[in-house]
């Protein structure tokens, strides 16, 4: 997989540890999608096919900020991930990272409580992403039409 191909599963990646936690563990816009997550779903390639993905998330949120640190596999695709996402009223902007390819980005969107919608970028690939919890669960579909991961649909529990 080319690096920008790979970018759009990176970016969607990066996204899928949201979550909702308690808010007493910290303080801020972004607080209840701190914590440790684990799951799994399916990645779709540009050809129609489709397997399982798993992944673990730890999510640290501080203020107005989110940083994540994940790790993802299936029987194709390994990749680890970091995020740094800042909030500002109803607007969501960060970067991310995948370390293992060195592929790099920026993403931009909107919370609402508990659902954020956002657009992830880098070189040639850009994703439409689309985040749910609701109580214990987090739901996340993302699409990158052209790309050779074209869609990625996780769910995610806490503390798994």
């Amino acid at each position: 997989m080319n690096a920008q191909n790979f970018a759009a599963l990176a970016i969607t990646a990066s996204l899928l540890s949201f979550a909702p936690q308690s808010a007493k563990s910290a303080d801020g816009p972004l607080a209840h999608f701190a914590g440790s997550w684990s799951g799994n779903g399916k990645i779709t390639v540009k050809d129609g096919t489709s397997e399982r993905i798993r992944c673990r998330s730890t999510n640290t949120a501080s203020g107005n900020s989110l940083a994540l640190s994940m790790r993802c596999a299936s029987d194709s695709y390994n990749f680890f991930l970091g995020s740094d996402i800042a909030a500002e009223g109803a607007n969501v902007s960060g970067s991310w990272n995948e370390s293992s390819r060195g592929v790099i980005g920026s993403l931009s969107g909107k919370i609402n409580g508990g659902n954020i919608t956002a657009t992830a970028t880098t070189v040639g690939v850009t994703a439409a992403l689309s985040i749910r919890s609701s109580g214990n669960a987090l739901t996340v579909s993302i699409r990158s039409p052209g790309s050779e991961v074209s869609e990625v649909a996780v769910t995610m529990a806490r503390g798994k």
